[in-house]
């Protein structure tokens, strides 16, 4: 349950998409314009990576993997299908965003016409892609935990768009300098909140303190040098006493 929850925090805060590897930023600075817009587009990419992250876990560990197909006889154990990675990964997530655009498309056309291009463009978003990518080398043991990183990683994603969305409805209303009006003010505050994000990391790093065995352990060997220092001491003192007595 620990291990869940720090992977859930970590990939929300300490590495978020968009602010620790900027990762989905067309998206990012495009769409979030308005919160309505930002808010629709931060589901379909949680909703995304939840379903795609452990689907590609899942082609990854029974089919890609060197000797992944063990499963269908001795025979494969040296077939090695991990150069077709990125095809088979941008396969399902293209899937995956073509169910999301038919479904928002038939129940809310007023967020399909605002979203535009970009609903589809999900499909080739570097932050969609980078899920099930840092899923394969960050070795994911299970498929509970890589749908916790898929739904965390888009939780972080929908955080980031729905923030800097906020702030820009804001400040469009703000006196901004005109050299730093759009994108300008848009990246300060994108870094600004990313510095922010960074300093959640310390929430998962503990104490220092070391554990008990390597407390008991300092402590003896103290006491043992502190024991090799009298007994020096005393050599040192019946050598004095025999050269004074010769």
């Amino acid at each position: 349950m620990l291990e869940h929850l720090e992977l859930f925090f970590r990939s929300i805060f300490v590495d978020n998409m968009v602010f620790a590897v900027f990762l989905g930023m067309c998206s990012y600075l495009a769409v979030s314009k308005k919160v309505s817009t930002a808010v629709g587009l931060g589901a379909a990419v949680i909703f995304v990576l939840g379903v795609t992250v452990p689907l590609n876990w899942l082609l990854d560990k029974y089919l890609l993997q060197d000797g992944a197909l063990v499963w269908l006889g001795p025979e494969y154990a040296d077939y090695d299908l991990s150069f077709l990675s990125f095809i088979l990964f941008i396969a399902t997530i293209a899937t995956m965003v073509q169910l999301v655009e038919i479904v928002v498309e038939k129940f809310s056309p007023s967020l399909y016409n605002s979203l535009g291009i970009f609903l589809p463009l999900i499909a080739v978003n570097c932050a969609i892609l980078g899920g099930s990518l840092f899923m394969q080398t960050r070795e994911i043991p299970n498929i509970g935990l890589a749908l916790n990183y898929g739904i965390s990683s888009g939780i972080g994603w929908f955080l980031a768009i729905l923030a800097i969305a906020a702030i820009r409805e804001k400040i469009r209303y703000s006196n901004v300098p005109a050299p730093l009006r759009g994108l300008g003010i848009t990246f300060i505050i994108t870094g600004l909140m990313g510095i922010g994000f960074q300093s959640f990391g310390g929430m998962l790093t503990g104490d220092n303190e070391p554990p008990e065995d390597e407390q008991n352990t300092t402590v003896e060997t103290q006491e043992e040098k502190e024991i090799k220092k009298e007994i020096d001491d005393k050599e040192k003192a019946v050598s004095y006493n025999d050269a004074i007595n010769k």
